[in-house]
């Protein structure tokens, strides 16, 4: 899974569509995340003793289906892979156009894939 705990992501389908927020937790066996603030559900506890009853509104997973992730340097949706850098070692590579590279400099040439 390319999407991992903090990153940006935008929701492109569902209920809250086009809200763009920071992941909360990934499920990765079953290929799902928790966004913050995103679909929303309220839970309905009983009482327990001297506790009284409530309803708590809290973050449901989604499937990473219905995410894209946002590039940090250009702020739009944008689609990911890894590369390889040196022997294992990984890196995070977004896909978008060279105008971040002009905004940013060398700091996001590192991250461009042309």
């Amino acid at each position: 899974m390319k999407i991992r705990k903090d990153d940006k992501v935008l929701v492109i389908s569902g209920k809250d569509k086009a809200k763009e927020w920071k992941v909360l937790k990934v499920l990765t066996k079953t290929n799902r995340i928790v966004v913050e603030g995103i679909n929303m559900v309220t839970r309905n506890y009983k009482k327990m003793g001297t506790t009284p009853g409530q309803s708590v509104k809290k973050e449901a997973a989604m499937d990473v289906s219905n995410v894209m992730l946002v590039c940090p340097f250009t702020s739009k949706p944008t689609r990911v892979w890894y590369v390889t850098i040196s022997d294992k070692s990984w890196s995070k590579k977004y896909r978008f156009s060279k105008v971040a590279v002009k905004v940013k400099g060398w700091e996001a040439k590192d991250y461009i894939i042309k």
